[in-house]
Parts: C-alpha cells; structure tokens; sequence
C-alpha cells in the first residue's frame, strides 16, 4: 500500500486514482484497505463506500481471471440481450454478478456500453462480441479457456 499511497498526493482528489490503482494489483478493493485509504486520504469509510459502490468499474469480490459483461441497454435489450445473458448463465453455472467456483469467469451485466449499433454486445475480456447470438455464447467461452490452454501462467 504504501508503494501506491507514494505515487499520489495526500488529497481526496486523488481517491478514484488509488482505487484504480489498487484494483488493478488486486483484481478488487479489498476490504482492509479501505482504512488504509481512509487515513492517508483523510476522507471517512462511508464517502469511499459510497464512491466503491456508485461506480460499477469498482468491485469489492474478488472477480474471475475473465471478465464477461452482457450489455443490457434497450438497443442491446430488445435485440435479444436477455436470451444471451441466461445463456451465459446456463453455460457458466452462475447468475450475473457471481463468479465461478474455480475463479475463472465472473459475469456481470451493464447498462449501456454506448455501442447500440452493435447490439447485443457482450465484452470477454475487453474484447467487443458485437451483434451476438445465444448460439455464439459456447464460442467465447471455448475462446477464452482455449487461450487458458495455449497461455498458462
């Protein structure tokens, strides 16, 4: 903590760079750290909580090694947004918003990803699937656990 806590000012200002910062070390916000923050920022735990929460690039899970979110906007919604998500659902045995058991997928739905034209879009791993299909749903994920294979860490 304290090698980020150096990069940044102490000054509110400052907050949603650390919390960047700090999910992108931990994949998350963990909880003991909100203290942390809480003191060097010299801001109380309910205003970060507050930002934590508002802001849906913050989690305080812990989050799969893949991240895939379904938009579900009105373009995306009426164009078959819905039969998408439950497919994902049904193929990665989770609701939106949970993570697999063995940390691999975590699956999470938007509001809009200001690509209408696309829709329904999902993104798998910041990869844009524009105009997707139920029956396409099997491909990003034998994508995925494919380049898992090819590019173990």
């Amino acid at each position: 903590m304290e090698k980020i806590f150096r990069a940044f000012d102490k000054d509110r200002k400052e907050l949603i760079h650390v919390l960047h910062k700090i999910q992108a070390k931990h994949g998350y916000i963990p909880a003991d750290m909100i203290s942390q923050i809480s003191r060097y920022l010299k801001i109380s735990e309910s205003e970060i909580f507050g930002v934590l929460t508002f802001y849906k690039a913050f989690t305080l899970e812990p989050r799969g090694k893949h991240l895939i979110t379904i938009c579900m906007g009105t373009a995306c919604h009426v164009r078959g947004a819905p039969a998408i998500l439950d497919e994902f659902e049904r193929k990665l045995d989770i609701k939106a918003g949970e993570t697999t058991e063995d940390k691999m997928f975590t699956l999470e739905t938007v509001n809009c990803v200001g690509a209408c034209a696309l829709g329904p879009i999902i993104i798998a791993d910041d990869e844009y699937h524009g105009q997707m299909k139920t029956r396409e749903v099997d491909k990003v994920i034998e994508k995925i656990k494919k380049e898992k294979k090819d590019n173990p860490e």
